[in-house]
């Protein structure tokens, strides 16, 4: 089971308590003829379906924009005269009667805040037309930190809302933590891709500097192009915004640094790309296909140096491919190759420090994106060259190019 259906189903089975303590609420009222299902089916369906309306704003984590959004969709989930949503310094949001009571909350919950053990308190309140009488506080709490509380108010001590407050603050921490993932996930993409751009060698900025430089009496138009490719492909791959690019964008800059080595190697690399218009705008992990060329044209020429110490030619594939609901991409060379086990262990991180960093990096970005069944497929074997399939949904939900 993917990590995503168990968290559907955690999510469900927390807010099962909370579906039967609504039921009394909303059962007893009476079905319209037009309606289809029984009364505790619609029960149950209003439940879930208000909170998949308070989830989205709960992702973005615990703020007061976050709060305000929730609260109503929370308390109506309660069924609770006012509901009040606090981090640890501040009340975020107050919904609800009584909004006078939201002076006292955070000396009240301050003991939660300290122990991460729920409470209850009668309401302090000085207007005898209040209804708000009793109070039960939940911590918020996302590995074993607590970042806020919830806060349920009703008229008088009611054991079943206490219950229930702390099956809706159980779903909005599993809510949070979704957001804490999601903010690691982020700075992980963040991470990899900082270290695909170290990658990117000094070497190779340094050489192909020199092969501008070499053009610029000989053949200065040829310089000045050259000059202008090795001006775009670095404002790619250094560029800020987004997690995703385009298959169309990420052949272009690698059509860029191929137009850079063959300035430096000429003859002795040749290139074949093949694309099908129809995959073009397939969208992708940022840097995720050039590191995988980067490492066909290192291999690749390692194989062309080694043949008698001659050099020789080598010739490398790129084929962009439609395949039906996916687009599939084969980066083929004829270089050195690579031992299997070799590979096997440059996939499981035990390859060192430096070794594969791209393959690696690529590998597991693909699995995190799409699933387990998207990591790159190698064949290669000591002077056979390497072949890398790599198959990209052309639709998948929350992969944007940009």
């Amino acid at each position: 089971m993917t990590g995503a259906g168990y968290t559907a189903l955690v999510a469900l089975a927390l807010l099962l308590p909370v579906t039967g303590f609504l039921l009394g609420r909303r059962a007893a009222r009476t079905a319209r003829p037009s309606d289809v299902g029984t009364p505790v089916e619609h029960a149950t369906f209003e439940t879930l379906h208000t909170a998949s309306l308070a989830a989205p704003p709960l992702r973005a984590g615990l703020t007061e924009e976050s709060a305000r959004k929730a609260a109503r969709r929370l308390r109506s989930l309660l069924g609770t005269d006012a509901l009040c949503l606090t981090d640890r310094d501040r009340v975020l949001v107050w919904d609800g009667e009584g909004e006078h009571h939201g002076r006292h909350v955070m000396e009240q919950v301050r003991g939660l805040l300290d122990s991460g053990r729920g409470t209850a308190f009668s309401g302090r309140c000085d207007d005898v037309d209040c209804p708000l009488r009793w109070a039960v506080a939940v911590p918020l709490t996302v590995d074993h930190r607590v970042l806020g509380t919830l806060v349920a108010y009703a008229p008088r001590e009611s054991a079943v809302l206490a219950r229930a407050a702390g099956e809706v603050a159980r779903w909005v921490c599993v809510q949070l933590e979704l957001a804490e993932l999601d903010r690691s996930r982020t700075r992980l993409i963040e991470a990899e891709i900082r270290a695909l751009r170290a990658q990117i060698s000094p070497h190779f900025i340094f050489n192909s500097l020199a092969a501008i430089a070499s053009f610029v009496r000989t053949d200065p138009e040829k310089a000045r192009e050259l000059l202008l490719e090795f001006a775009d492909f670095t404002r790619y791959s250094f560029r800020s915004n987004g997690d995703f690019t385009t298959l169309a964008d990420e052949l272009h800059s690698i059509d860029q640094y191929l137009a850079l080595v063959r300035a430096r190697f000429g003859e002795r690399l040749s290139v074949t790309l093949q694309v099908a218009p129809e995959v073009l705008p397939v969208a992708l992990p940022f840097l995720c296909l050039q590191p995988l060329v980067e490492n066909a044209v290192k291999h690749g020429l390692e194989g062309a140096a080694d043949r008698g110490g001659r050099k020789t030619s080598t010739h490398i594939t790129i084929r962009a491919l439609d395949a039906g609901s996916e687009a599939e991409v084969v980066i083929e060379d004829d270089g050195a190759g690579m031992d299997p086990e070799r590979l096997r262990r440059i996939l499981r991180g035990e390859g060192g420090r430096s070794a594969g960093i791209g393959l690696l990096n690529v590998d597991e970005r693909l699995r995190q994106v799409y699933g387990d069944d998207y990591g790159l497929v190698i064949e290669t074997g000591v002077g056979a060259g390497m072949k890398i399939t790599a198959r990209l949904p052309k639709y998948r939900a929350g992969v944007h190019g940009s």
